[in-house]
């Protein structure tokens, strides 16, 4: 018989979680810029980083004291990068967990406000927005400008922000100490696809392109490249506890999609949980601030 030979894995695409593996991360350099705010409880600065060969800006808000303190990345949730400004979306987050005694450095992400461009963000399915998260904590840990607790540092993100922080968990496993996603966006990569950008007029260039370059979700040939730009298949990478946060009456990401996540967290052997509030739509109102105080008990027990 013919000697056999083991088959050679086949390379991931360029276009997936599985390329961002184990990358060498590179955030550095974060500066301080103008203080947009002062309370008793913290400051708030406008900042910079580099995330390789981006500058990205952001938001963050220092307790008052001498630290070190535990820091917290913040990923926020989609708004149209023509209309965006610095620091939008997570404002009230950002303040409660100052207030709390975290360092929360909210990320502009890649093509956003003062941050550098990258033509490609979208056609890659904005995975390099994972990339920009991951080198804020990687900043955080290098910096002397700031008195973090270099290990204890977490990530949270809203809605969008949610898969960026999945994502971001499954690239670089053990870099920060826990998580936790508010409203995420489905964990299967064409569910968001199809409730967002198919048919939707504003985003028909990259409709067509997405459908000539990898084909749209259910046709033929393209299960793969939808299985690979998905965080749930690489959920069992995750070696953080995750906290899920998720409003019951939510008509923009639908609540069946973190119900999915989790089961599919659980399974995978992650150490999440669910926390569930049935009368809060997407934006959180009356619950937000027990739902802050419940992350934030959540994030103090796993970054002691």
């Amino acid at each position: 018989p013919a000697p056999t030979s083991a088959r050679t894995p086949r390379p991931p695409d360029p276009v997936s979680v599985p390329a961002y593996f184990d990358l060498d991360l590179d955030g550095r350099g974060l500066r301080l810029g103008a203080v947009r705010e002062r309370t008793t409880d913290y400051t708030s600065y406008d900042a910079s980083y580099r995330s390789g060969r981006l500058r990205i800006t952001g938001v963050i808000d220092v307790p008052t004291g001498t630290g070190p303190f535990p820091a917290v990345v913040l990923a926020h949730g989609y708004i149209d990068p023509a209309f965006y400004v610095s620091g939008q979306g997570m404002t009230r987050e950002r303040g409660y967990l100052a207030a709390s005694g975290f360092v929360a450095f909210h990320v502009d992400y890649r093509n956003h406000a003062a941050s550098d461009v990258d033509p490609a963000a979208a056609r890659q399915m904005r995975l390099g927005y994972s990339v920009d998260v991951l080198n804020a904590a990687t900043a955080l840990r290098a910096t002397t400008r700031v008195a973090v607790d270099d290990g204890r540092i977490a990530l949270m993100g809203r809605s969008m922000g949610g898969g960026v922080v999945f994502k971001a968990l499954e690239m670089a496993p053990g870099l920060v100490r826990a998580a936790a996603v508010w409203a995420p966006v489905s964990s299967l990569e064409a569910q968001n696809f199809d409730r967002w950008i198919r048919g939707d007029p504003s985003r028909s260039a990259l409709d067509r392109y997405v459908e000539r370059t990898h084909g749209l979700p259910g046709q033929p040939g393209s299960a793969r490249f939808w299985r690979q730009v998905s965080a749930r298949p690489f959920f069992g990478r995750i070696t953080e506890p995750l906290l899920v946060v998720q409003g019951g009456s939510d008509d923009t990401c639908p609540p069946r999609w973190a119900r999915a996540s989790f089961a599919a967290l659980t399974r995978a052997g992650v150490a999440a949980r669910l926390a569930w509030y049935p009368d809060e739509e997407h934006a959180f109102g009356p619950r937000f601030d027990a739902a802050m105080a419940r992350t934030v008990r959540f994030l103090d027990r796993h970054l002691t």
